[in-house]
């Protein structure tokens, strides 16, 4: 319910003020003066509101009848009214027949301070409210019917179907690129979406599904603004809330897995990454350390890196040798003698799809600075 503050009552007089040459007063719903001309005044109770407050109507007061009341001056005290509901007084300081003029003009611009100060207070409610029901919507208790139908009444759409990005931002950042900046840049271009921030520097945002992004464009734009952002996980399709959910803890996977081992990669989808990053997830297991073995023995060789940089140009041609060599400006021949120099080290054929599978995902998922220069 909405109640007037010291901060609007004083607002509502300075404003008055600046036009009329009396004194204006501005009371709460108990007759307290929040506002006042006469600073000594505030926080003094008010008879003459008091009555407005007892029969909801205008009252005006003369030098004779002040005298038999307690803090009143004559003037005229108006009813402060927001959607029918009596909410304050409003009291100018004078004789009333001069005052009868204007006083509603400025009864009907302080009610349309009112109404803006409330419309401010709803709409700041109901972004805080959104914020917390999102957060327990992608949280464990997301499935409850009765979140969803709070989620529905507030035109969040939760049935809707969308694809979750999560942002990483530098440290150093423009004057007034904050995090929630780039949330109201984003959610007022794609309508329907839903941000979450995380911390200073990451944000969470999940577009519809039927909004097309390209992603690197995307990117571009951002840096073109001034953006500072490192990097950006996507992942994929989420199918309702419990769909989303789902989704949200790959990419956060993925955005990790990105800043641990690619971390010159700034954008990182799941569809490029998904086995690796699944793998990665165990990183801490015996099993992993099995599957990089053979990677490592090559490593140990490796004085310059230059089979790891094969290996790596192997992986990303899919094996084509003519590809790869090009790539790497080379002849055919010298991209052979390092591949059989790689199977020697490794104990691992990269030529046989088992082998190579294995050289690949080892490669996926061993960080750059395991690298030797």
């Amino acid at each position: 319910m909405f109640e007037l503050d010291h901060d609007l009552a004083q607002d509502i007089v300075d404003r008055a003020m600046a036009i009329l040459p009396y004194n204006v007063n501005v009371m709460d719903s108990q007759g307290l003066i929040l506002g006042s001309g006469e600073p000594e005044r505030v926080n003094t109770r008010h008879e003459g509101a008091q009555l407005v407050l007892a029969n909801a109507r205008v009252v005006e007061i003369d030098a004779q009848t002040a005298m038999h009341l307690k803090g009143v001056q004559p003037g005229i005290n108006l009813p402060l009214l927001l959607d029918q509901r009596l909410v304050g007084v409003l009291g100018i300081t004078g004789e009333p027949e001069q005052l009868r003029t204007y006083a509603e003009l400025v009864r009907m611009t302080a009610e349309m301070l009112v109404a803006q100060r409330n419309q401010q207070a709803d709409q700041q409610w109901r972004r805080q409210r959104c914020d917390d029901l999102l957060a327990l919507l992608l949280g464990d208790a997301g499935d409850s019917p009765r979140l969803i139908d709070e989620a529905q009444q507030l035109g969040l759409k939760p049935q809707m179907n969308r694809v979750p990005y999560l942002f990483e931002l530098g440290r150093e950042q423009g004057p007034g690129q904050t995090v929630e900046a780039l949330s109201a840049w984003l959610t007022s271009r794609y309508p329907d979406s839903w941000c979450m921030s995380l911390a200073k520097s990451s944000l969470l945002w999940c577009r519809p599904a039927s909004q097309a992004v390209e992603n690197q464009r995307l990117l571009e734009k951002l840096d073109g603004l001034g953006w500072n952002i490192l990097r950006i996980a996507v992942g994929g399709q989420g199918d309702g809330v419990s769909g989303l959910r789902r989704c949200n803890r790959q990419v956060s996977d993925l955005l990790a897995y990105g800043r641990d081992v690619v971390p010159r990669t700034r954008m990182l989808t799941l569809n490029r990454f998904r086995l690796p990053v699944m793998l990665w997830r165990h990183r801490d297991e015996d099993a992993l350390d099995e599957l990089l073995k053979p990677l490592r023995q090559v490593i140990a060789r490796d004085g310059n890196g230059q089979l790891l940089a094969t290996l790596r140009s192997w992986c990303d041609h899919d094996g084509q040798s003519q590809a790869c060599a090009d790539a790497l400006g080379i002849h055919r021949n010298s991209l052979r003698y390092r591949m059989e120099r790689i199977a020697e080290l490794s104990g691992v054929d990269p030529l046989r799809l088992d082998g190579m599978l294995a050289l690949y995902l080892g490669v996926q998922l061993l960080p750059d600075t395991d690298a030797k220069p």
